[in-house]
């Protein structure tokens, strides 16, 4: 196992981050970062952007996932019946979220030690923030239907209670700081400890009903894994930008293999979930690579950049959509209006963004320096490493 550079401890060696970042900067200055990892922003091609730009395709791969699993199932559940979109959910599902979960603990390493204001900051009330402000903004929009069934009381009762059970499709994002805290907190444990008891919460696939408890137990693996093993991905990715051929004979026998897995209905069986989770996020990442060192699907490689925004919004349009495409039944097959819904999902979330941004409503998608906790100095090496 990869053992911390400095301190001794658990984590990957900083010194391989270290190097692609100054690569990079030194061949091309237009690369630009954000929160949760890198994005290229320049026109080249080399296999070095590559190699840091597929995480942007990786986690435009995983949004674009999310979107299309809540927009085919919610319409399915208006319709009443399944259309071809199904079987394409049923196939990511057992990688969806694990890749996701890989991605956002890759850069940990770059953070880890910092103090434990800054690393709050950074790694807490960041996604405190825009949890609040968005589960507020669900719950305007819900609200009347909440209060037709059960009265207003209800709706309030419900909104405080959104702060203790993730709401909708927030989850996400309230559980990252929650990884983040306990990664930092167990440093000073065995990484293999942690590690171990990961795989074992996943593979026994814990179900208590509350979601917090369940999808910790389901996802922190993957979490830490990315953490740990950040040398890996970017060997892996490396391998496939020498190898494309030979990476992409693996991704299609991986793909027979998930597919058939899924299809016999043994993907969520103890073990086999752990297995899959991790083949299909390093399929994502080895796919991500290909696309980025080829520069195909440049509007993936844009959703990931913007994966927040996407997954913060698109509910809004997705439903929209949804509801206006039942309603006319034009087109009839459920499988295409799944599809379009996706696509309005995604592109609704980005132009609200966009409209967001021109009105002045910069507080929607950029966290207010009031709710920074972060010494200023700080703050500004931050923005300047980030």
């Amino acid at each position: 196992m990869a053992r911390h550079a400095v301190a001794g401890r658990c984590g990957p060696n900083l010194a391989t981050l270290r190097t692609i970042e100054t690569g990079l900067r030194e061949s091309n200055p237009m690369l630009a970062q954000n929160g949760t990892g890198m994005s290229w922003s320049g026109t080249g091609a080399s296999s070095a952007a590559a190699r840091v730009a597929f995480v942007d395709y990786a986690k435009g791969i995983c949004i674009v996932m999310v979107v299309m699993m809540h927009s085919t199932l919610g319409v399915e559940a208006a319709a009443g019946h399944e259309g071809f979109m199904h079987a394409v959910v049923a196939f990511a599902r057992p990688f969806r979220m694990p890749d996701f979960f890989l991605i956002s603990g890759l850069f940990l390493a770059r953070v880890i030690d910092r103090d434990w204001r800054t690393y709050a900051d950074r790694k807490v009330m960041h996604f405190a923030y825009f949890y609040a402000l968005w589960v507020t903004i669900q719950f305007v929009f819900k609200a009347p239907a909440f209060a037709a069934s059960a009265g207003w009381a209800h709706v309030g009762a419900e909104y405080l209670f959104a702060f203790v059970e993730p709401f909708g499709t927030l989850w996400f994002i309230y559980l990252l700081p929650i990884f983040f805290v306990v990664t930092k907190l167990t440093r000073s444990v065995p990484c293999w400890i942690i590690l171990a008891a990961g795989a074992a919460l996943e593979v026994l696939h814990v179900a208590t009903g509350w979601t917090v408890i369940d999808e910790f137990c389901a996802r922190f693996v993957y979490f830490y894994a990315g953490y740990l093993f950040a040398d890996a991905v970017f060997a892996l990715s490396a391998r496939a930008c020498r190898q494309p051929g030979l990476a992409l004979a693996g991704l299609v026998l991986w793909a027979i293999a998930n597919g058939m897995i899924v299809h016999a209905g043994f993907s969520q069986l103890p073990g086999v979930s752990l297995v899959l989770g991790f083949a299909g996020a390093f399929a994502v990442i080895v796919t991500a690579t290909l696309l980025a060192n080829v520069r195909w699907l440049d509007a993936l490689r844009y959703c990931g950049e913007h994966s927040i925004v996407i997954y913060l919004a698109f509910f809004l349009p997705m439903a929209a959509a949804r509801t206006a495409l039942l309603g006319i039944g034009i087109p009839a097959d459920i499988g295409v209006v799944s599809l379009l819904v996706t696509t309005a999902g995604v592109a609704g979330a980005l132009a609200i963004w966009r409209a967001a941004r021109a009105a002045r409503l910069d507080f929607l998608f950029t966290r207010p320096a009031r709710f920074v906790i972060a010494p200023a100095k700080t703050r500004t090496m931050l923005q300047a490493a980030e």
